[in-house]
């Protein structure tokens, strides 16, 4: 074999070589690329769901925060707001939802005779506070006014706060009770109740949680809506004769047993 023929041959195998090389270094740089084009997709799907979790969080309104109940709440969990003579013969349990007009009709139909039947001793009140309104019509105002309510409660001025929040109500499709500074004006209507502790109660959401926690007894209840009225564990709301005047009438009937 000639000499520029030996040499011919062996500048095509360097070139082979050469081209090897070359591929095997684009396959590594593209391996590279791949790894970490999957790693960023990896980190921005993560973030992408981190975010979606957190506005799903705020969505639904959530507290992450403990549990606290108003001062005085009795019953299962704390969740009733009692009103009344522990030892009344009668309770009249009421589930209601400040943002709802049928208990509003509730209310101003029977507020002047529950308050006669508390105030003889023959009738206790557990007051348990529901934010159905807030989930089906939107808004927080639900949640809001029953907070502002349970911060009644711990100052000793659940039952006038309670009546006034009734007497302003919104319309249903108004969310205003989701103003806190609504909630303290309304708090200035009644006789020392608006203090330092019960504004910070009000703009930190002190209840909130424990709202929650009664609204989700009252989701797991069974009931119809609100407002729910229970005499002694008999739904007396459902009961199309039932006056204030009959009300009254089963109270002092059943307190001379």
């Amino acid at each position: 074999m000639s000499e520029k023929n030996r040499d011919g041959k062996r500048t095509a195998r360097e070139r082979l070589a050469v081209e090897r090389e070359k591929q095997k270094s684009a396959d590594k740089r593209r391996r590279v690329l791949i790894v970490g084009a999957s790693v960023v997709c990896v980190l921005g799907l993560a973030a992408v769901i981190g975010v979606v979790a957190a506005n799903a969080g705020k969505d639904k309104g959530g507290s992450a925060g403990p549990v606290v109940a108003p001062s005085g709440a009795q019953g299962e969990d704390s969740l009733a707001i009692p009103v009344g003579e522990r030892s009344a013969k009668s309770t009249l349990t009421v589930w209601e939802d400040f943002r709802c007009p049928a208990c509003k009709s509730f209310e101003t139909n029977y507020r002047q005779a529950i308050h006669e039947l508390t105030a003889a001793g023959s009738l206790k009140v557990e007051y348990h506070l529901a934010t159905i309104i807030d989930g089906n019509m939107g808004g927080s105002g639900s949640r809001k006014a029953a907070n502002a309510a349970a911060c009644a409660q711990d100052a000793g001025k659940f039952t006038p706060y309670h009546d006034l929040l009734y007497d302003n109500q919104p319309p249903e499709t108004d969310d205003a009770f989701a103003d806190n500074a609504k909630l303290i004006d309304l708090a200035g209507k009644v006789d020392g109740l608006d203090t330092p502790a019960f504004r910070t109660c009000v703009e930190d959401g002190t209840h909130d949680t424990w709202v929650d926690k009664s609204n989700q007894a009252f989701a797991g209840g069974g009931f119809g809506g609100t407002p729910t009225v229970l005499l002694n564990g008999t739904n007396i709301y459902q009961d199309q004769s039932m006056t204030p005047a009959k009300l009254k009438q089963m109270v002092e009937e059943a307190a001379k047993s």
